[in-house]
């Protein structure tokens, strides 16, 4: 045995001994405070629900005005940032009935349907494609249905874009801070390389208040429990009739729009 392999065995030895007896030793001879589990209490407040779902009315909103208005307010809220070109970053958006539903099959639609402007968003699927590919488990789905993000997780892979079947992600290919117009102090921002949506505006219902495009959009979207037969949204898909985005993918979307 060379010396060099002899003090190598020795210096190991030594440092086993420390761990095992020294240590040890010193862990008996003092109170060693131990992590406790974290625990976490709702706002009184608080909204719950057994599964939210969004209820949007065509009827009452579907012009690039009015959409243009709701969107403002989410992103300003949300510090959404105003990128150009294809690095575009974007919770909510608008766009034409044969883009939004491209899987429906219908040649004779009526003209006011064709010529409107849809109102789009991440679905929060009860069956969501993103959950299920992401490989760090930073897109979950939280109890009462919400499809959130975890930005602190979140490694930049993209596979929960491609997952996607309605474009509701966007990633951060650059710092976005930079383009935040009006910084809202009481949202955090995002940094280079994480996905984002929209999340149903998770951190308001914590306090009682409804999503800001709810009350940007002054009675045209709903929102609500969709397990309750007495809520808002359960009400007005019983009454009219709804139709939701690709719902032949069995992602089973939580966003219907009544036409």
């Amino acid at each position: 045995m060379n010396s060099s392999r002899r003090y190598f065995l020795k210096v190991a030895g030594l440092s086993a001994f420390a761990l095992a007896g020294g240590v040890g030793s010193a862990m008996a001879a003092e109170t060693v405070a131990v992590p406790g589990r974290g625990s976490y209490e709702s706002d009184s407040r608080a909204l719950k629900a057994g599964r939210w779902a969004m209820v949007i009315d065509t009827r009452k909103i579907n012009t690039v005005e009015q959409m243009r208005k709701v969107i403002n307010a989410c992103h300003k809220y949300h510090n959404v940032p105003e990128i150009p070109g294809t690095q575009e970053v974007k919770w909510v958006w608008d766009d034409t009935y044969h883009h939004a539903f491209s899987d429906e099959v219908d040649p004779v639609l009526p003209t006011h349907i064709e010529e409107s402007r849809f109102f789009l968003l991440c679905n929060h699927c009860a069956n969501p494609s993103c959950v299920r590919v992401c490989p760090v488990k930073a897109t979950y789905q939280t109890e009462q249905g919400l499809v959130a993000i975890d930005y602190h997780r979140c490694i930049g892979c993209r596979f929960c874009m491609a997952a996607c079947p309605y474009g509701s992600r966007s990633f951060n290919f650059q710092d976005p801070r930079p383009y935040i117009k009006d910084l809202n102090a009481a949202y955090p921002t995002r940094m280079r390389g994480v996905v984002e949506k929209c999340t149903f505006c998770a951190e308001r219902l914590e306090k009682g208040q409804l999503p800001v495009c709810v009350e940007a959009s002054e009675g045209a979207i709903l929102f609500g429990d969709l397990r309750d037969p007495e809520s808002t949204v359960s009400k007005a898909l019983a009454e009219n009739y709804s139709i939701r985005r690709k719902p032949s993918l069995g992602t089973d979307p939580g966003v219907y729009y009544i036409i």
